[in-house]
């Protein structure tokens, strides 16, 4: 696989790691979550930032792309997220993972509006068992936890809104990246998003909970910072930089795969064996994805 796709290869197992850093913040508003881990991925990368700001400067349509970013990627989609699991239960197996699972349609769409990516028959094909191959990865034997009831409807919107967010942001931000450093983008992504997410704080009415993160909570959030939050994002920016955004949402889908070994390896839960089958198909697709990256994606 090629150095760009192998990063962002990278960055997605770090961020299906996340939940295991994120299960002792359960009592902690998801606002609250993104507010500090922004804030403190901000503060470890602020003095990189202040160096590359004196070397690179961004255009109007650059700082439009990064604050759009921001605000969809680092704030919304987290929240829409987190909003649709709650809805549920917090069900792994359910129509929120379902949807969530369209994000890559989303990416080619905004990755030919914005970058003029045109994908070929090719990788439609590979996508495609990508995609049905991450289907059958988060639901063992294809069975999927619809549930009954307005929640589940009111989740499968949230989860559809997160998806829209996260993958135009993939877009976007290859955008940004083509004339700047991962560096550069990582740090004004995270400068941007901190004063979106307070804002958000004071007007969800979640001020109250900024002062009630205990020591230990304050070291799982820097924890995050140094591992599955901002340090992973630098990994995957650096490997955007230099993968076409319709090939990285693919090879994004080791996301999923790590949580379900995680899953798997942690805390016992059982796979089935259309799991197995399906992540070793999942990971030849992205091989095939990735390594005929210009070929796939004119």
């Amino acid at each position: 696989m090629p150095f760009g796709p192998l990063l962002i290869f990278a960055a997605a197992i770090l961020w299906g790691l996340d939940g295991l850093l994120r299960r002792s913040l359960y009592d902690l508003p998801p606002i609250t979550i993104v507010f500090y881990e922004h804030l403190i991925g901000l503060i470890l990368i602020a003095p990189f930032l202040v160096s590359s700001w004196r070397r690179e400067t961004l255009t109007r349509k650059e700082w439009g792309a990064l604050g759009i970013v921001a605000l969809f990627s680092g704030v919304l989609g987290t929240l829409f997220f987190t909003t649709a699991l709650l809805k549920v239960g917090f069900i792994a197996f359910s129509v929120v993972f379902l949807i969530q699972k369209l994000q890559p349609i989303f990416t080619v769409a905004a990755a030919r509006l914005v970058l003029h990516e045109q994908v070929t028959r090719k990788y439609i094909l590979w996508a495609g068992i990508a995609l049905l191959a991450g289907f059958f990865v988060t639901f063992p034997n294809g069975v999927v936890n619809i549930g009954e009831g307005g929640a589940y409807v009111l989740a499968a919107l949230y989860a559809f809104l997160a998806a829209v967010c996260w993958g135009s942001s993939t877009a976007l931000s290859r955008y940004a990246l083509i004339s700047h450093s991962n560096t550069f983008v990582t740090g004004l992504r995270f400068l941007l998003t901190v004063p979106i997410a307070l804002l958000l704080v004071i007007f969800l009415g979640a001020t109250l909970s900024l002062g009630s993160v205990t020591v230990s909570q304050g070291l799982t959030l820097t924890l995050i910072a140094v591992s599955t939050g901002m340090v992973a994002l630098w990994i995957y920016y650096r490997g955007l930089k230099s993968t076409l955004a319709s090939v990285s949402t693919i090879v994004e889908l080791a996301f999923p795969l790590t949580a379900v070994l995680i899953d798997y390896l942690v805390y016992g839960t059982v796979l089935a064996w259309s799991q197995y089958l399906a992540g070793t198909l999942l990971l030849f697709a992205m091989y095939k994805i990735a390594s005929r990256d210009r070929a796939m994606v004119q």
